[in-house]
């Protein structure tokens, strides 16, 4: 499989290590200096593209990707804002896209295992619910594509729960919260990977849910696992269409 790789940082180049490693080729690698390299003409040679750049970079990524006719695995943040746009343009262009705001598989049965404890949860009211997130300093959105993800589940899963808030620890927090809200509190720590933590707290006791990574490699290795499981295949796609959870 002949990779592209959109955004070559600290992300792109592990997600190289693993591709090579699992018997890919990399044939075009793009990062904030090489950004006229990104032509249709470029893209063309690769099979499936990988993107892990930036939330300001990456609409026009998906788009160049749509228009080279290439498959796409979107690992970036901070563009959801667009996701039905994105959705419809895919569709309507017989374009395939595969997007998740985390693809490392132990996040992804966090995700499951959270959605449970929601259900189980929504009949116990006493009860309140937060979900806290913490990562380096680098990264450029808040909350994490993942946290809104598990606070998603929850309000999914909890009919007391509607909506979530963030907070970005250490920035002004006027916001008087809603018992309808779910707080998403969220820290910027040097060398910090991600940390998720789905707490629940009641007068007499509090139940965490939680999701250490320790470096990168889960991520990455998710990421070219996609790919892989993109072949062939087209359409709009999430990560957890992947997994098959029972």
């Amino acid at each position: 499989m002949k990779i592209a790789l959109l955004g070559y940082g600290k992300m792109g180049q592990i997600i190289e290590r693993f591709a090579l490693e699992r018997g890919h080729e990399v044939v075009l690698k793009i990062n904030i200096d090489n950004v006229d390299d990104l032509t249709t003409s470029n893209l063309s040679k690769a099979d499936v593209a990988i993107d892990f750049s930036a939330p300001d970079a990456a609409l026009s990524n998906i788009y160049a990707c749509f228009d080279a006719n290439l498959p796409v695995v979107v690992g970036t943040t901070g563009w959801y804002g667009q996701l039905q746009e994105v959705k419809n343009e895919c569709l309507s262009r017989n374009n395939t896209l595969l997007y998740g705001s985390n693809f490392s598989i132990g996040v992804n049965l966090f995700f499951h295992m959270n959605e449970i404890l929601a259900k189980l949860m929504n009949d116990y009211p006493a009860y309140e619910v937060q979900v806290e997130e913490i990562h380096h300093t680098q990264k450029l959105d808040s909350p994490s594509g993942t946290a809104m993800t598990i606070a998603e589940g929850i309000i999914d899963n909890m009919d007391r729960k509607k909506e979530w808030v963030n907070e970005l620890v250490g920035t002004p927090f006027e916001d008087i919260l809603k018992k309808e809200q779910v707080l998403i509190e969220s820290h910027r720590i040097e060398h910090v990977p991600g940390t998720h933590t789905v707490v629940y707290s009641s007068e007499v006791d509090e139940i965490e849910l939680k999701h250490t990574a320790h470096n990168r490699s889960g991520f990455a290795l998710g990421a070219v696992v996609a790919a892989e499981w993109l072949q062939n295949k087209q359409g709009f796609y999430n990560i957890a269409d992947i997994f098959n959870f029972k």
